[in-house]
């Protein structure tokens, strides 16, 4: 895959590692308190969202709304298919199993839809439904949801790419050198 220094049998704990940095950005978002909108008298999570001034901020429950469960309930699925993957493939590259790689590629492409259809239906009906004027700006926790999903893009082209370098991952080819003398 990479012929420029990267040793394969080292390098295949990266995709793992990845696929756990995203979980963890994934539970960020969901988490957080407040981070997904941001503006002078109003910010919101994916759950609840407050209107007021400093002092006195009025809390309303966002999952009242149709969009927001969705929203809610995609983010969760692909939380739970990330998991799974990431345990796959931690058994996939302990077990050396190289057809389970793909399946794992699969499952991220699903998980890449469902956050991705969740991080469109949030923003456009969140401005629809609740803004009345103002300007708005989508914060860190919805950036993490992003950075999620852009991290689970990666890892789904690479786990689907692993099984045409698996003698090279697994370190059964001879090297190949650049020059070589006579």
């Amino acid at each position: 895959m990479f012929k420029c220094g990267l040793a394969f049998p080292r390098c295949r704990w990266i995709l793992p590692l990845l696929l756990l940095l995203a979980i963890i950005f994934d539970i960020i978002a969901l988490g957080a308190s407040s981070g997904w909108v941001d503006s002078k008298y109003h910010y919101a999570s994916l759950w609840q969202q407050f209107r007021g001034r400093e002092p006195t901020w009025e809390p309303s429950d966002l999952m009242e709304y149709g969009w927001a469960q969705a929203t809610a309930a995609l983010m969760i699925i692909g939380l739970i298919l990330l998991i799974i993957c990431f345990i796959l493939s931690i058994v996939a590259l302990c077990k050396e199993r190289p057809s389970l790689l793909r399946v794992i590629g699969f499952i991220l492409f699903i998980v890449v839809l469902l956050q991705f259809v969740a991080l469109v239906i949030y923003p456009v009906k969140f401005t629809n439904v609740l803004v009345q004027s103002g300007a708005y700006e989508y914060s860190w926790a919805y950036g993490f949801a992003w950075g999620a999903t852009i991290l689970t893009i990666g890892c789904g082209i690479f786990f689907c790419c692993l099984p045409k370098y698996e003698d090279d991952l697994y370190g059964l080819t001879k090297p190949y050198y650049i020059y070589q003398s006579n």
